[in-house]
């Protein structure tokens, strides 16, 4: 496999993991707009941690979610998974470190560098597949609530958080993907290929002719 290739793939998912760390934090998940007169205008915005409002003239607040239980169910789902999502892409990340073939962490056994650079191929999908289940489980049920006739609620837009979170997912399973390919699974060696022998001159069989039978004989076939 291409070192250079490998090089991309390490970038690739670095920058996912990056990008999952500054959406998880990220206050803009949802949002949404109360429209009035220029005084009463405000926004409300919400992220898997807090609600917060501001007005027109710059005053915002925000609000702590009180009680982990009393959440929705897919509010909980999507802490746990960008959780987990940074931490597979931690493990990835020290594994992509050590399988590179230009890194010298690993020694010089190429084949087990290798499995590790799959390994955090495999890790890296993982934490893109993990981001991905999250950002769109969020976003569905914003959709769902936003085009219910019946919801009575506050209806909400996606946000920039849920962008960004799409976002690293792509690089990351990009990422994970190039590591993937470039594993060593097998420890197969070259193929030898073993040319037949071909002797220059006549193969003869039978005892070996002494030495003053081979000279005598020599010096009638150059002398005679």
């Amino acid at each position: 496999m291409d070192p250079i290739v490998e090089v991309v793939a390490l970038v690739l998912g670095f920058l996912g993991w990056v990008m999952v760390g500054v959406a998880l934090p990220n206050r803009y998940w949802r949002t949404s707009t109360v429209d009035g007169n220029v005084i009463t205008t405000s926004t409300i915005y919400e992220n898997l941690w807090m609600s917060c409002a501001t007005d027109s003239t710059g005053v915002h607040n925000c609000r702590e979610f009180p009680s982990l239980l009393a959440l929705s169910g897919y509010i909980q789902a999507s802490r746990a998974l960008m959780i987990t999502s940074i931490i597979l892409g931690t493990f990835g990340l020290v594994a992509a470190l050590i399988g590179l073939q230009c890194s010298k962490a690993g020694g010089e056994d190429y084949v087990l560098k290798g499995r590790i650079a799959g390994t955090a191929g495999v890790l890296f999908i993982l934490q893109g597949l993990c981001t991905m289940v999250s950002v769109s489980w969020y976003a569905f049920n914003i959709t769902q609530d936003f085009f219910n006739p019946l919801h009575l609620g506050t209806r909400y837009e996606i946000g920039e958080g849920l962008y960004i979170g799409w976002c690293s997912a792509i690089l990351a399973i990009a990422g994970g993907a190039c590591l993937t390919c470039s594993c060593k699974m097998g420890t197969q060696e070259p193929t030898k290929y073993h040319m037949p022998y071909q002797s220059r001159g006549t193969a003869y069989s039978g005892a070996a002719l002494s030495r003053s039978a081979g000279a005598s004989t020599y010096g009638r076939n150059a002398y005679v």
